[in-house]
């Protein structure tokens, strides 16, 4: 496909790959029964060695092959700037996407110039009667939360302004990019795309959650668990340079105990785990070399976008203690059905 011809799609779906050949030939079948056909697929290989470079060749499926894997950011940067569309769809190699994903995600972000990005329904695969995503929320406590995770996935049926647009299957216009910046590289992978969500807020963009744009995620395709070693240092670390980099000193003050609180909860969990190292390591870490990130400056402008973000971490709070006291009812009751 010439440059003259990607131009006139509306959508580049930029699709990061490192060692994930066991889920293209599900992913790229699913985008091949799109009802839309207004987008260009870009592959972005973070160094496989597990055959997709060969596999993507092989079927001339367009694609940058980068020598080391630089991190989700790192691949989904390299993406965005290529892209010569005015959107750009991040969606993750272990996706099957629902037949009109496309259609629904290009609706949902022309509505208004001033949303930022749309996060689709993300039911998980292999247990379609569970939510894995409908939007993710950030709390007082400092803790990026799954809005809808392990609820019935008949649930979540209207469209809502969430915090941030999980990058798994996402949407975002791509000129705001150039006014708040790429996703941030320091983080590598986890939590990068609740950074800059965060940073599109501060700007005064919106975020909108999309239940008619479906997919149906695998879940830790790469990192290949819930919780590794690997996942519980880097999350732990970015979570400082998150607050670090997007809360004023005003507001980190107002949110400190929270915080503080928010990160003894973790730790007592990740012990349980077996994690608990890896996780004040990666706090360590974070506070070591917080500095390095580029702080977003404040500006009076901003003072009222400020203010909606600290509700937004309110009911972001109270939306997850519900969803977590609503999921411990259900599993108590299937027990007590369970031993009757």
């Amino acid at each position: 496909m010439d440059k003259r011809e990607e131009r006139e799609k509306q959508v580049t779906i930029v699709i990061p790959n490192y060692n994930g050949l066991s889920f293209m030939e599900m992913c790229f079948a699913s985008l091949k029964k799109q009802t839309s056909r207004d987008f260009s697929v870009l592959v972005v290989d973070n160094g496989s060695t597990d055959g997709s470079v060969e596999w993507l060749k092989e079927r001339e499926i367009p694609s940058i092959f980068l020598e080391q894997n630089t991190g989700f950011s790192g691949a989904v940067n390299v993406g965005i700037r290529e892209a010569k569309t005015p959107f750009v769809i991040l969606l993750n190699n272990d996706i099957e996407a629902d037949a009109r994903y496309v259609e629904k995600m290009l609706a949902a972000i022309q509505r208004s110039p001033k949303i930022f990005a749309v996060s689709s329904k993300m039911i998980q695969l292999h247990h379609r009667e569970r939510m894995d995503d409908a939007g993710d929320l950030y709390t007082l406590l400092g803790w990026a939360v799954q809005r809808g995770v392990g609820q019935p996935s008949t649930s979540y049926t209207r469209a809502c302004r969430v915090f941030s647009a999980c990058a798994g299957a996402a949407i975002y216009r791509k000129k705001v990019f150039e006014e708040i910046g790429l996703f941030d590289e320091l983080h590598f992978a986890y939590l990068e795309d609740m950074d800059v969500g965060y940073r599109a807020k501060i700007a005064g963009y919106d975020i909108v959650y999309c239940p008619d744009a479906v997919v149906y995620h695998v879940g830790s395709g790469t990192s290949g668990s819930k919780y590794n070693a690997f996942k519980v240092r880097l999350a732990a670390r970015n979570s400082i340079y998150l607050n670090y980099k997007n809360m004023p000193l005003a507001q980190l003050l107002l949110n400190l105990l929270g915080l503080l609180l928010g990160m003894g909860i973790k730790y007592l969990f990740f012990v349980k785990k077996g994690f608990g190292k890896e996780y004040v390591e990666g706090i360590v870490e974070g506070l070591r070399t917080a500095k390095k990130c580029r702080k977003v400056p404040y500006r009076p402008e901003h003072f009222w976008n400020y203010v909606k973000i600290e509700f937004e971490l309110f009911a972001g709070t109270c939306i997850y203690v519900w969803e977590f006291v609503k999921r411990h009812m259900s599993g108590s009751q299937k027990k007590n059905e369970r031993g009757m």
